[in-house]
């Protein structure tokens, strides 16, 4: 899922490209995409977009008449940008925008249809779309500790709900973790201190840091290239790999479609975090460090 810094890195290249250009055109191929039926997406057609923001992962495109195009790019939810003159591709795509100067398509992967689009008038009705997560590169550690502390939550689902936190998702919740050296299963009630000062340092420059990267790389271009797993990720989607700091190897922990990427000897002091559902079915067997784990293979394997 695009989380905050590939959001900001799309509103960047939409500015650049759409601001200050009239929207002709709204074309809606898949039936599910669109969640508002007033005011009806016609009214939007003929409208010049004059700003754009981002509420938590959302795209706002905001238009004449102080209506808002709402998009909700979710899991496997993408945007592309073809120039006036240029074939458009069409190929899953959900729904196009057709500007004066331009073609802007929305393509969904996959069977499991979750990306959405609203059309609402006014900044009454768009902040009601806002989950009322903190924004932490604008905020102080008091305030940070503050959200961070209000539930007894594990840090990782801390990180991950919209209502706490603005755009942070299973990806850079991995790296932030990582960075600030913290167990994603650490109650958030139970830090001290100085692990929640270092969860604060740690969140705001994994932020910037993701941020300024993804924008180098995509420099003038339109980003194409939006994904949760990068080749520069310390632990997410690197399960059995090399940690970067102290080269023992990723672990994970397993659940629904997700996973919990951390490295045992930088976060948990080298335990292995039970995975939920083959601890239920081990029980006491499950091994409780990763040489005890790779040990394990090594005997299922003969070795």
């Amino acid at each position: 899922m695009p989380e905050l810094p590939d959001i900001v890195v799309y509103i960047e290249a939409l500015e650049k490209r759409i601001v200050g250009h009239t929207l002709q055109k709204v074309l809606i191929t898949a039936p599910h995409l669109l969640r508002t039926a007033v005011p009806p997406i016609a009214s939007v057609e003929g409208k010049k977009v004059v700003r754009l923001r981002r509420i938590g992962k959302r795209i706002c495109i905001g238009l004449e008449g102080d209506l808002w195009l709402v998009l909700h790019l979710m899991i496997a939810g993408r945007l592309h940008w073809t120039d006036a003159g240029k074939k458009v591709s069409k190929a899953r795509a959900s729904a196009f925008f057709e500007f004066d100067h331009g073609v802007l398509s929305w393509t969904e992967a996959g069977t499991q249809k979750r990306a959405s689009l609203h059309v609402v008038q006014g900044v009454a009705s768009l902040n009601a779309l806002d989950p009322g997560g903190l924004e932490v590169l604008d905020a102080s550690l008091e305030q940070f500790t503050q959200v961070l502390q209000s539930a007894n939550h594990t840090l990782k689902r801390a990180l991950t709900d919209p209502h706490l936190f603005s755009g942070i998702g299973n990806a850079y919740s991995d790296e932030i973790l990582f960075d600030a050296q913290l167990s994603p299963v650490a109650l958030t009630k139970r830090l001290t201190s100085e692990q929640i000062e270092r969860m604060y340092r740690a969140t705001k420059n994994s932020l910037t840091r993701w941020t300024e990267l993804l924008r180098a790389q995509t420099g003038s271009k339109f980003p194409e290239k939006v994904t949760a797993f990068r080749p520069e990720m310390a632990v997410h989607g690197r399960y059995k790999e090399i940690c970067p700091r102290c080269q023992g190897k990723v672990q994970r922990i397993r659940y629904a479609a997700n996973e919990t990427n951390y490295c045992p000897a930088c976060q948990t002091g080298g335990k292995l975090l039970a995975d939920r559902s083959l601890s239920r079915l081990l029980r006491e067997d499950w091994p409780k460090t990763p040489e005890e784990l790779e040990m394990r293979a090594m005997q299922k394997s003969g070795k």
